[in-house]
């Protein structure tokens, strides 16, 4: 049964802030470790500036958030069936914001990601198009990082495991 009143509302907002306090928090715990290395890597032309990011993925978030609250709100809230979709979402959203300390383990966490981002897609597609297709900019932006992240893996030989830093 789908939620009406002021209960929708309270879901729906829950439903799409969380993924910006998880955002939030993941920024907040490591915002010193990550500028320190990742500004010494050698980078493509076309790397979006820093500056691009908390817009990109306050977007990103808000999307999938509400796309969330839609598969939660089509499958009846926590049910049996909610399992597979919302787990697929909570672990994508829980490899995220994983700080890395060499380009190959980001490399290897971005592949991981966009499996589970791919995996959420399509077990959302089958439940509510419109939350499948509200996932499609994230996707775009995942594909963009993964690129950017082979190019800086291969670009940076030293930061490849066996290389001192």
């Amino acid at each position: 049964p789908r939620l009406r009143g002021c209960s929708m509302w309270a879901y729906t907002v829950g439903f799409t802030v969380l993924p910006h306090v998880g955002g939030f928090l993941g920024w907040f715990l490591n915002r010193k470790e990550i500028p320190a290395w990742y500004e010494k890597l050698k980078k493509p032309s076309w790397c979006p500036s820093r500056r691009v990011f908390p817009v990109a993925w306050t977007m990103l978030y808000t999307g999938m958030g509400y796309a969330s609250y839609l598969v939660w709100n089509d499958l009846g809230g926590c049910s049996s069936k909610a399992i597979v979709p919302l787990g697929l979402y909570g672990a994508q959203l829980r490899e995220s914001p994983t700080v890395c300390v060499c380009v190959l383990q980001a490399l290897v966490d971005i592949l991981c990601l966009d499996g589970l981002a791919v995996g959420t897609l399509c077990s959302w597609y089958r439940i509510n198009r419109v939350a499948a297709l509200l996932l499609l900019p994230y996707l775009g932006w995942l594909a963009m990082a993964t690129c950017l992240t082979i190019r800086i893996w291969r670009d940076n030989p030293e930061h490849k495991p066996g290389k001192s830093d």
